[in-house]
């Protein structure tokens, strides 16, 4: 078997893992990213990029190249509860060089990434490589075994770093203790076109038993219909022409069009959960965003909850990875630093879920809404503050690392 070395190896090639690697070869260290499908485009549903990850793209000068993408702005969220229309989070109280979410297909996002993270000579990124075990010698992770079309190979690195999400075979390798937390529901995913006359902004749309979920993505609706935690059968067994009329009762300017769902394959499972990693390291090995703590799709905060901690790792570890001295107390300080927002941004996600998703799907009745939503309604400072946490985050990082290469050497001379 074939093996290569590098300073930093990342298993995962979705938002955490290509801002690591691309902040890390900024900052002149070997880095090799492992991405185990053939390229990026996949159906990756929220597709958000928040206020935070917009000031970071401002950080990185790349903010300018993201926004001339194709993507829509969403500066409200809005929802319906029963008779009650409100806004539930308005990101125009923020204090942000951008005030709004983006919308954007996830794979034009990490093209740029991989796209101006190639311009560093530190810089690898392969496709078609699935990590398949862990390297391991005297209690320190090595390296990892990777699968290609073309054969196996091997990596040794002093850091692995597991980006590889919710499923990651790394953080399941590597024997983690995950802690998970019971959620109330899925979600089935799928897509409705949209007219020019439809609202901009995302709309939320909740009844007895029935959440509709809707985010504009230009000419179409990205839809999401929540449903009781393992329901998913029940409804399909009820027929697709309940399932679209229950879409035109709750969204009635898209009655007409419920028709374009022909059959159930258009409509997919999402099957929500919620963990975290007790522990988020060993020696030499490193867990970060979805890898260390699933998120619940509640605010759409987990692409960036997983950015935020690829700017902290990079902040904490790049000194120590260029040195050749990383030590297990550095790896400990990044799950410190990120272990805060992580566990209170879990716990809103968890509050939402309890006092108000479980209470509407398990009502009966009338809707009646939850204290929560009555009082975002009358005070409408608390708005912006819930936007802050949407749009922003508990601890939002920072990019620390300054780039050791000049514009030629980094490939961007003319």
């Amino acid at each position: 078997m074939d093996t290569v070395s590098v300073r930093c190896c990342i298993a995962g090639g979705g938002p955490a893992g290509m801002m690591l690697g691309l902040l890390l070869a900024r900052a002149g260290i070997e880095v090799l990213v492992l991405e185990k499908h053939a390229d990026f485009l996949r159906d990756f549903r929220g597709d958000t990029i928040h206020p935070s990850t917009l000031e970071v793209m401002h950080e990185l000068g790349l903010l300018e190249a993201l926004l001339k993408l194709p993507h829509q702005k969403a500066p409200r969220i809005n929802a319906q509860f029963g008779e009650l229309a409100l806004t539930v989070a308005d990101f125009t109280y923020l204090k942000a060089r951008c005030r709004f979410i983006a919308f954007m297909p996830q794979w034009d996002f990490l093209n740029l990434l991989a796209d101006r993270a190639a311009r560093y000579p530190t810089f690898q990124l392969r496709m078609n490589a699935e990590v398949t075990g862990l390297m391991e010698e005297a209690g320190r992770v090595v390296g990892l075994q990777v699968a290609t079309p073309d054969g196996p190979f091997a990596v040794r690195a002093g850091l692995i770093v597991g980006a590889d999400g919710r499923h990651s075979v790394v953080r399941a390798r590597a024997d983690l203790q995950v802690e998970e937390f019971g959620v109330p529901m899925d979600v089935l995913w799928f897509r409705l076109s949209r007219r020019s006359d439809d609202p901009e902004d995302p709309v939320g749309r909740f009844d007895i038993g029935r959440i509709f979920i809707m985010l504009s993505r230009g000419d179409y609706w990205q839809c999401g219909f929540v449903i009781p935690k393992g329901s998913d059968a029940q409804i399909r067994e009820q027929g697709l022409a309940s399932f679209r009329h229950s879409l035109a009762e709750l969204a009635p300017f898209v009655a007409d069009r419920v028709g374009e769902l022909g059959d159930w394959e258009a409509i997919k499972l999402l099957s929500v959960q919620v963990d975290r990693l007790r522990q988020w390291y060993r020696p030499g090995l490193l867990c970060i965003g979805d890898a260390a703590h699933a998120m619940s799709p509640v605010g759409g905060v987990g692409i960036n909850l997983a950015i935020q901690d690829a700017i902290a790792a990079s902040n904490l570890l790049a000194a120590s990875l260029r040195e050749d001295c990383l030590r297990v107390e550095d790896l400990q300080r990044v799950q410190q630093r990120r272990d805060l927002p992580t566990r209170m941004t879990q716990r809103l996600q968890l509050f939402l879920q309890n006092r108000v998703i479980t209470r509407v799907l398990h009502g009966g009745g009338s809707l009646v809404p939850p204290l929560f939503i009555r009082r975002l309604a009358r005070f409408p400072f608390l708005r912006g503050i819930l936007a802050r946490i949407i749009g922003i985050g508990f601890r939002p990082e920072h990019v620390n690392t300054a780039s050791v290469w000049t514009d030629q050497e980094a490939g961007r001379e003319g």
